[in-house]
């Protein structure tokens, strides 16, 4: 599937799922592109490189020399 430059996302899907899909997000009063893009920057949050953790062992050793 080809990457174009604009801000549209197209996906095609089975035309029940399509249903379900916008009968449950009507039911919790969402649109289609509002719970797209939360659940888009969600994945892109969660998805991220991990932390190798230097952070925490820097503020350990740091309240380990104030002691």
């Amino acid at each position: 599937m080809s990457i174009g430059n604009s801000g549209r996302v197209v996906v095609e899907v089975d035309p029940e799922l399509k249903k379900e899909l916008y009968a449950s997000l009507m039911r919790d009063g969402l649109t289609l592109k509002g719970w797209f893009v939360k659940s888009a920057e969600a994945y892109l949050t969660h998805t991220t490189q991990m932390t190798l953790g230097f952070e925490k062992r820097q503020k350990k050793e740091a309240a380990n020399e104030t002691t």
